[in-house]
């Protein structure tokens, strides 16, 4: 018979009076640092649009592998991640706050630029350029897709359907803590099928309309699965680390142990793996076929300051983490798991520059000579810190509000007596 942890004395509460004056000021800071990155993008638009998007890019990413998480968790009827599955749902709730942040540039695209826009925005996203369409077949033919209209009705259509899943999922769960009711954790698990098939298809989408039609002559049929590989892996190191971080304040203490962290850190180490298996498979086929229209994608970012990037993620991404979690003493380790949780959260912010910052290759004399954007990379680093502290704070006030774990779960007894074999 397995021992259940007794968490009654367990801290499973954030104070509202200690940490929303924090949120706030985190709130605070990130308009800050955004409206620095508005200033000194006036100098740039095109690298201050590219900077936008990417950032925006990766901070859904983050919630998407947390809404990802908790369906799976139901429909798996997993029992080990109760504990930890309420801070994934939390992380959920940043969707509203990530359509408002998607809604300047997608008016942008609707209305072809603004204030001096309309240039970025077509440098950005060539598909929007009237004129540049009409000289390039392939595009004209993309058109009945890949027009402004069409875009922003199907990226309202993405964030309804997040943000509606992640109010369903958390609410229900909100639910049961009130009324213990079982037949709640049954509907989730029912539900949560056809639901990922609902986050597959949006996800996959979001990938190929907002990163894939930047190169729109370019196409990959594994992009999305790239995409959602990445987004795994960051959620899975930025729930490792906020773990710690809360255990560090005294909070979740006795309710997750090193056996429930040697698991997100086995999470963390799958998608790893997972990630390169895709990242390969895309080069090699491209590589393989030597379609100049593929290939042009890859040479833009093999010439220049951009071979460095992808050199450093062919290591960095890969190789190093897997030498440093393929063993299973730094998942039982916080401190070492949380630090390489903070490292793959920039090397993940780094892939996402990587799809996202480089030009786009048939508008350039020479695309095998493609300039590396240093005030492309000041607005991003600017922009990921406002954004982040700004997604932060948001998220802090939710979960200064609910309970950190499902208190009346049925299969909590069962999370809390869990131990890796």
């Amino acid at each position: 018979m397995q021992h259940v942890i007794d968490i009654s004395s367990d801290r499973l509460r954030l104070e509202e009076g200690r940490w929303q004056p924090l949120a706030g000021r985190l709130q605070t800071a990130g308009l800050g640092a955004i409206v620095v990155a508005l200033a000194i993008g006036a100098f740039g638009l095109e690298s201050l649009l590219r900077a936008y998007v990417m950032n925006l890019c990766y901070y859904v990413s983050i919630a998407l592998g947390a809404l990802f998480f908790v369906l799976l968790q139901h429909l798996t009827r997993a029992g080990w991640s109760v504990v930890v599955r309420r801070l994934a749902e939390l992380f959920t709730t940043a969707f509203p706050l990530l359509a408002l942040l998607a809604a300047p540039a997608v008016l942008l695209i609707l209305t072809g630029g603004l204030l001096g826009f309309p240039a970025a925005v077509h440098q950005v996203y060539p598909w929007t350029d009237v004129q540049y369409v009409a000289r390039e077949p392939l595009l004209q033919a993309k058109t009945p897709y890949l027009n402004a209209g069409f875009f922003a009705v199907r990226l309202v259509i993405y964030f309804a359907a997040w943000v509606g899943l992640s109010a369903w999922l958390l609410s229900r769960s909100l639910e049961q803590d009130r009324t213990g009711d079982p037949a709640i954790t049954r509907g989730l698990g029912k539900w949560s099928a056809p639901a990922m098939y609902l986050f597959a298809l949006t996800l996959t989408f979001f990938a190929f309309d907002v990163i894939m039609s930047l190169a729109p002559s370019w196409y990959s049929t594994i992009f999305g699965v790239y995409y959602f590989a990445g987004a795994m892996l960051s959620f899975c190191a930025l729930l490792a680390l906020t773990v710690h971080l809360l255990q560090r304040a005294g909070y979740m203490v006795r309710a997750v142990s090193v056996e429930h962290m040697h698991d997100v850190g086995k999470l963390v180490f799958a998608f790893v793996v997972f990630w390169s298996y895709i990242a390969f498979s895309q080069y090699m086929l491209i590589w393989y076929g030597n379609i100049p229209e593929e290939t042009a994608w890859y040479a833009v970012r093999q010439t220049g300051g951009w071979i460095a990037l992808s050199l450093l993620l062919l290591f960095g991404h890969f190789m190093l983490p897997f030498v440093m979690l393929i063993s299973r003493a730094p998942k039982r380790r916080p401190q070492v798991l949380a630090g390489l949780a903070c490292y793959v959260l920039v090397i993940h912010w780094l892939d996402i520059y990587y799809l996202v910052m480089p030009p786009y290759y048939f508008r350039l004399q020479d695309p095998a000579a493609a300039p590396f954007d240093l005030l492309g990379l000041l607005l991003a680093g600017l922009l990921a810190v406002g954004m982040g502290a700004l997604l932060a704070g948001y998220v802090l006030r939710r979960m200064a509000m609910h309970p950190l774990i499902p208190e009346r779960d049925p299969r909590l007894g069962e999370s809390l007596s869990f131990t890796n074999i």
